[in-house]
């Protein structure tokens, strides 16, 4: 009997499908006998060894919880690959991110894992921006940041560092761990205080292991989401930059003891210890322009500036309707500018003493002493009142009808342009002034004849206020005043002048 052709068709489909199904059985015993193998074997792993799977599980864990951060080190030496292997040792899963500046050269020979991302914060303009984002690597629960050098040689030492960050006080927003040497290091304190431009160092409080910051090496843990709230994240030195930050929002960070993590040596060289010390300065000070800090005060009590000095420009430009910008900017006139102000004024007032000029604390300056003795935090200059009649008798002043000139502490004196008065600057490059405004009696009433209209307090008043002069402390010296400062300040100003402080155009910033 011959076939037909849709016959043949259906016979081999049948055929096929039956070596198919043959197929499927055949794997599904060899599965079988597998995963019986499977269970057999694990049964005699946990027999043999249940702390090596119970140390995966926790390893799985911690991996799956945790970033590794690496961000500080030097590209002319460094240990950063012995300190990937030995994380990846203990953790075959953990992601690592090594945060640089730009491609390190010569490059790093890191392990070839999936895991480790190197990324650089310069940008390219080949390059989608996110590739300079190192936050596209961090999705854990947690970042820990590593120094380089440092040598996990133990999964407890990670481990007590995120077991004591959930016992912490909820202030307490970093848990770190020390790195070669003693089991914990000097706890410090800081007040930042952007709006006066400050920082200032102070020792532990009554709790040692709990502060804002800590010297030395160590590995510190925070949360992810406290982490990318900081403005300036990977700022460098770290993990200075880190404590600034975090100090400023009252967050602190406590030490804990573990067993000790191992630190490899860096620039026991001379040279790459000088210049790894060169870098540190230059970064730090480009870490305290960027915060708008100029003045840290240490613990020990030295002061360090990071402002303006006499042989630079002052810190701040042209005023504009007697408002800084920097009150615009929610802060008071840098302490830097401060200082050379309080050392114009103590300068101007030496000579005037010395010249037997009458003169006396003029608007704004009488009122920050009559406040607290000082120059008003937010003030740009120093105002003085001088007899008219008195130029005469002070060399210096007298010299200015030849020009302007400078004197022996690098001081300029000259007649001011903007009108008839006189101006000392700190220095030729440096603008920072005192201003001496002439006036002269008539009738009972002192004068200047021209006044300065955008200044409220440029108005004549009675003589009597002057006769006689008294003196009140002012940048820790006595200076001379009017004998009712109260009655002047609130002729000029308005009642309650002194308790109520406000800025100088209060319709457009508010204190």
């Amino acid at each position: 009997m011959r076939l037909s052709r849709c016959q043949c068709i259906l016979i081999f489909a049948v055929l096929f499908n039956a070596f198919i199904l043959c197929c499927l059985v055949f794997l599904q015993l060899r599965l079988e006998n597998v995963n019986e193998e499977d269970v057999m074997v694990n049964v005699k792993s946990r027999k043999q060894s249940p702390v090596k799977v119970a140390g995966r599980a926790m390893s799985s864990s911690i991996s799956d919880r945790v970033t590794v951060v690496i961000r500080e080190f030097e590209d002319f030496e460094n240990h950063i690959v012995e300190t990937v292997k030995s994380i990846l040792h203990l953790y075959e899963l953990m992601r690592i991110v090594i945060v640089v500046d730009k491609a390190p050269y010569p490059p790093l020979t890191l392990p070839e894992d999936g895991g480790i991302k190197v990324v650089s914060l310069k940008t390219s303009l080949d390059k989608h921006p996110n590739a300079s984002c190192p936050e596209q690597f961090i999705d854990t629960e947690f970042v820990l940041f590593l120094p380089d050098g440092a040598i996990l040689t133990s999964p407890k030492q990670v481990e007590k560092v995120l077991s004591a960050f959930h016992s912490q006080h909820r202030d307490v927003h970093m848990v770190a761990a020390k790195v070669g040497g003693e089991m914990t290091s000097q706890c410090f304190n800081m007040d930042v205080n952007l709006k006066q431009w400050t920082l200032t160092y102070q020792q532990g409080g009554t709790v040692q292991d709990i502060c804002h910051g800590l010297d030395g090496s160590h590995i510190v843990l925070m949360r992810t989401g406290d982490f990318r709230s900081l403005s300036r994240p990977y700022q460098r030195p770290f993990p200075q930059s880190l404590f600034i930050q975090t100090a400023l929002r009252r967050w602190k960070v406590a030490q804990v003891p573990t067993s000790a993590i191992l630190a490899k040596k860096l620039f026991t060289d001379p040279h790459n210890r000088w210049k790894h010390q060169t870098r540190h300065d230059v970064r730090l000070k480009a870490m305290y322009e960027e915060f708008g800090i100029k003045k840290v005060s240490m613990s020990d009590g030295r002061v360090e500036w990071h402002g303006c000095r006499k042989e630079t420009q002052r810190c701040f430009g042209t005023v504009v309707d007697d408002t800084p910008e920097y009150l615009y900017e929610n802060r008071w006139t840098p302490p830097c500018c401060l200082q050379a102000l309080r050392e114009t004024g103590k300068h101007v007032f030496l000579i005037l003493e010395k010249c037997g000029t009458r003169y006396w604390l003029e608007g704004g300056s009488l009122l920050g002493a009559a406040r607290h003795a000082d120059i008003i935090p937010w003030d740009y200059g120093i105002d003085i009142g001088i007899y008219k009649d008195d130029i005469d008798k002070c060399p210096p002043l007298n010299m200015l009808h030849q020009g302007s000139h400078t004197d022996s502490g690098g001081f300029v004196w000259e007649k001011a342009a903007e009108g008839e008065f006189y101006r000392i600057q700190y220095s030729a490059q440096n603008h920072l002034h005192v201003d001496i405004w002439p006036f002269h009696p008539q009738n009972g009433v002192m004068t200047r004849g021209l006044w300065t209209q955008t200044h409220r307090q440029d108005i004549d008043f009675p003589e009597h206020f002057l006769v006689p002069l008294r003196t009140v402390k002012f940048l820790g010296m006595q200076v001379s005043v009017p004998n009712d400062v109260r009655g002047f300040l609130e002729l000029k100003f308005g009642k309650g002048v002194i308790e109520n402080p406000q800025y100088p155009q209060p319709n457009r910033v508010q204190m």
